[in-house]
């Protein structure tokens, strides 16, 4: 027996239910017992419907048919099936269609051949299938036979190569022996290539600027996957509010592929406004204001604001997009913060200028490298000080993450540093760096486990008197020692007031168990300190519970933590926001 065609034996791999929706019923039994074979029959002979006997008589004739080619899609050539209706027994009970089905010795694979040919076989990223189903020895399945033809149709789709046929495709079963053959020969013909991209639409943009969001240059191989690329990249750019990239084979010229885009551009300026709590720092609001375009060479500007008990700011940036466009930009930004620490008897008006060159690197890496002048004026208990500082610094961070509002799986890294030189428009000689290391791994599914690490510190001759609030380190809060209110771990002067420390070291470990799809319990552990001397710190701890809930804004979580140093002594914790 030969079977060829694009098109044919296919396995149903959900199971139909044995109960019908009328009266009748459907009772498949093999012996001996195979719940696959039992499955695949039963989905190919489906719902009986409300049939009276005579009815279920003459489909019996066609679901005996049904189940035999059930049987031979699994590899049963040889299988005994025999279809028999029986009445109810009792006025309660439905009337049954029987298929009982002795399956027999399955057929099996002697030659397998499958082969690419042309010049998909050089491409490595093209891959020939390859599963154990398909392997000399193993039982005939020709849901496995049309799984390889899909794979090679469909990756030949992905990469181009869209003359490709198959010079043989040919299942030819020999029942009696028991044995299969299966020869697959694929012809991929030329691989088609990307033309250059045209835009349409309203985009206020120059087509230079367009050209250089395009991930690829005209001439590159086909991939589908750089086509669905341009499409998320040119929909993420902040630029335009709808996006439809049309790469369409069947108009290719000599095996090129043109490329057209249709752009919607937004609206040019938007305003957000946001409230928010958290026991950091209470309500707080927040707003911001964009102009997403301002000219065809895409420059855009805006100002942003917080405003809470201890903190307010406001900051304006003007940015240029670089090369390429979507990731780099220089940004020239400016604000000014006040801010009073509770308990802490600290005072910072912090106003900052200076220009930031963002990049992403080809590993993936985010790097800002910027310039900034700082003037701060502030009082740390009795003393009061004004500070400037000219640092130049520059920082890395890297995000790996399953999903963006509530990851799985994931982690965060990030490190920063900046330096600043006495009579360089600075009043200090300074080093000051940090480093943020964060991971999330969930375990069968309901079991989460996240980690985070943090240090810093800072080097510089005029501590005492001349490093202002925003450069020292507090500990304690929400997102650093829970259990101890925020900011308050900190070393003091000799009036007891709290005024920050040379060096920062916090830990945190959490464990959470998923008893919903959107409601977790979580238990903790957290531990940190800041201080003057890296000799022997004396690190605080503070453990405690929490239950959080996915929002569709992110994790929202409650913890009740205990301190377990300085006489102890409980708080509650509420903040919000992604767990990386």
């Amino acid at each position: 027996m030969t079977y060829s065609g694009r098109f044919g034996w296919g396995v149903l791999l959900l199971a139909a239910s044995c109960t019908a929706w009328g009266q009748s019923e459907l009772v498949v039994r093999v012996k001996p017992a195979n719940k696959a074979l039992q499955a695949n029959i039963e989905g190919y002979i489906g719902s009986l419907g409300d049939r009276d006997e005579d009815a279920l008589l003459r489909f019996s004739r066609g679901a005996e048919e049904q189940a035999r080619k059930a049987a031979q899609a699994l590899g049963y050539y040889q299988a005994q099936i025999d279809a028999q209706v029986q009445p109810p027994s009792k006025p309660d009970q439905p009337l049954q269609l029987i298929i009982r089905v002795e399956p027999g010795e399955p057929v099996r694979l002697r030659n397998v051949q499958v082969r690419i040919e042309g010049p998909a076989s050089e491409l490595k990223a093209f891959r020939v299938p390859d599963s154990r189903a398909l392997r000399q020895g193993e039982q005939l399945n020709h849901g496995a036979y049309e799984d390889a033809k899909r794979l090679i149709q469909n990756q030949a789709s992905r990469y181009g190569f869209f003359d490709g046929r198959f010079a043989r495709q040919r299942l030819a079963v020999d029942p009696r022996a028991g044995v299969a053959d299966i020869e697959l020969v694929y012809q991929s013909g030329p691989r088609y290539r990307l033309g250059k991209v045209t835009f349409g639409g309203d985009a206020p943009l120059d087509d230079d600027l367009l050209q250089r969001m395009v991930g690829f240059k005209p001439g590159t191989p086909y991939d589908s996957e750089l086509v669905a690329e341009l499409n998320n990249d040119l929909q993420s750019s902040g630029y335009f509010e709808g996006v439809r990239v049309d790469a369409a084979p069947t108009a290719a010229v000599n095996d090129v592929v043109p490329v057209a885009v249709q752009l919607d551009t937004r609206k040019p300026r938007t305003l957000g406004l946001g409230l928010g709590f958290s026991t950091d720092v209470g309500p707080r609001g927040k707003a911001n204001w964009t102009r997403h375009w301002v000219n065809p060479q895409g420059h855009s500007y805006g100002w942003e604001t917080e405003i809470s008990g201890p903190r307010q700011n406001v900051g304006l940036w003007y940015d240029v997009p670089l090369d390429p466009p979507l990731t780099d930009k220089l940004r020239f930004a400016g604000g000014y913060q006040n801010e009073e620490l509770s308990g802490t008897d600290t005072l910072s008006k912090l106003l900052t200028v200076g220009p930031e060159w963002h990049s992403k690197l080809p590993s993936g890496w985010q790097r800002v490298i910027s310039l900034k002048y700082q003037r701060e004026e502030y009082r740390l208990g009795d003393d009061s000080g004004l500070s400037n500082l000219l640092m130049p610094g520059i920082s890395y961070s890297y995000l790996r993450s399953d999903n963006r509002i509530d990851p799985h799986n994931g982690y965060r890294l990030q490190f920063d540093v900046q330096v600043a030189k006495e009579g360089l428009v600075s009043d200090t000689n300074l080093v000051h760096g940090n480093v943020l290391l964060k991971g999330l791994t969930t375990l069968g599914q309901n079991h989460r486990v996240l980690g985070r690490v943090q240090f810093g510190g800072s080097a510089t001759n005029g501590y005492d008197k001349k490093m202002p609030p925003s450069l020292r380190f507090f500990a304690g809060g929400d997102q650093s020692v829970r259990g101890y209110d925020y900011q308050t771990l900190s070393p003091k002067n000799s009036q007891g007031d709290r005024i920050g420390g040379r060096y920062l070291v916090a830990g945190s470990v959490e464990y959470q168990y998923s008893i919903t799809e959107k409601w977790r319990v979580a238990t903790f552990v957290d531990q940190g300190n800041a201080f003057n001397s890296l000799e022997l710190p004396s690190l605080k701890t503070g453990v405690g519970i929490g239950v959080r809930w996915v929002s569709p804004v992110g994790p929202l979580r409650l913890d009740l933590a205990r301190a377990l140093d300085d006489d102890g002594g409980f708080r509650v914790h509420f903040s919000m926001g992604p767990e990386l």
